[in-house]
């Protein structure tokens, strides 16, 4: 490629009129969010660990590599239901600026789904292409599937929302970007509703 060339965006890489006005409005969104179940924070009081541990699971991204949890051991992990067409999508650009300035304390892995109100139609390898477009994420992402509780749920979420396998929690995501985070020891420690900013404080104390 010649130097004064440039690489086309094509338009499905684009964020469309709508996209750019959630992200405008993300601000508001959020906040009015905290009022409600959006809103929730749980947290693992007495430190239960798991009966069934996470670092026995893998997940596939959407560029067909397989990441095994097991080589996350002695890592914190931040697993996050995402889609590009949702209020919260902003967050994609927070998760991004907290990989880059803590990245090397834990990793961070979305997991697109089109559970919510059919906020993520797209194809993995156009959703991999919007974010890295959009937001210039660099974090792993899953392939596209379910995160809530039904037959075809990831085997990742159904151990985050499942009390029998995570040891305490029974909460599935109340909408997309619901974040849970596991501690260096597999533990599931936290769960933090769409509207509680990866940036924020409270969820910052819990990376610590």
């Amino acid at each position: 490629m010649k130097n004064n060339e440039t690489l086309a965006v094509l338009p499905s890489m684009r964020e469309s009129f709508r996209q750019k006005l959630l992200r405008n409005m993300y601000p508001i969104i959020r906040k009015l969010g905290r009022r409600g179940k959006n809103g929730t924070v749980l947290y693992n009081a007495g430190y239960i660990k798991p009966f069934t541990s996470l670092y026995e699971l893998s997940v596939t991204l959407n560029n067909g590599k397989t990441i095994l949890f097991s080589e996350l051991r002695g890592r914190k992990i931040i697993l996050v239901n995402t889609a590009s067409d949702c209020g919260y999508t902003g967050q994609y650009a927070e998760l991004q600026s907290l990989s880059e300035k803590y990245g090397n304390r834990f990793n961070i892995i979305a997991f697109p789904s089109n559970d919510f109100a059919g906020q993520e139609k797209a194809a993995d390898h156009e959703i991999a292409q919007f974010c890295q477009v959009n937001y210039g994420v660099t974090f792993p992402l899953a392939r596209k599937g379910s995160v809530l509780k039904k037959p075809d749920q990831q085997p990742v979420f159904n151990w985050l929302s499942n009390k029998t396998l995570n040891g305490w929690n029974d909460h599935a995501p109340d909408w997309n970007f619901g974040k849970y985070i596991v501690d260096e020891n597999g533990v599931l420690t936290h769960y933090f509703g769409p509207s509680v900013s990866p940036l924020d404080e409270q969820f910052l104390k819990a990376l610590k």
